[in-house]
């Protein structure tokens, strides 16, 4: 079965056999590698291919520079997508310089982290988590790490 992966540096959506995602895939596009074992991070430009097209759950961190225990959680999110990319695409959400899309998701308070699942939110959560308790959480909200 192909899967639709956004490509995290032109946003081109690319159809992936499942069974190929561990294989390092490359954009059809950009050639750039679809899992670069770090945050995407989320404009205006490309939320919509790479939250609401992606096949595979997409993980959204809701942050802002002045947040303190957002500064502490970057290191985990970050650690977090070299672990578990390709089975979750972790994105980073600038709520400062993306209101609007801050606005439509109804962040209230920061860190937020939300789960997309066939472009749909799943599962919420606020605050700082662990590396376990990340990987606990997503395993409750069934994506198989």
């Amino acid at each position: 079965m192909a899967l639709n992966i956004s490509c995290p540096g032109c946003s081109t959506l690319n159809k992936v056999p499942a069974e190929r995602l561990q294989d390092g895939p490359k954009c059809g596009k950009c050639k750039q590698p679809l899992f670069q074992g770090k945050p995407v991070d989320l404009t205006a430009a490309n939320y919509q291919n790479m939250v609401t097209r992606n096949d595979i759950p997409v993980l959204v961190d809701c942050w802002a520079s002045w947040c303190g225990p957002c500064k502490q959680f970057a290191p985990v999110f970050e650690q977090a997508a070299g672990l578990f990319e390709p089975k979750l695409r972790l994105a980073k959400l600038d709520t400062e310089a993306e209101q609007t899309i801050a606005a439509q998701l109804q962040i209230r308070s920061i860190p937020t982290l939300i789960l997309f699942k066939q472009g749909r939110e799943s599962a919420r959560i606020s605050g700082a988590l662990p590396l376990g308790q990340l990987k606990q959480w997503l395993n409750q909200n069934g994506v198989d790490l």
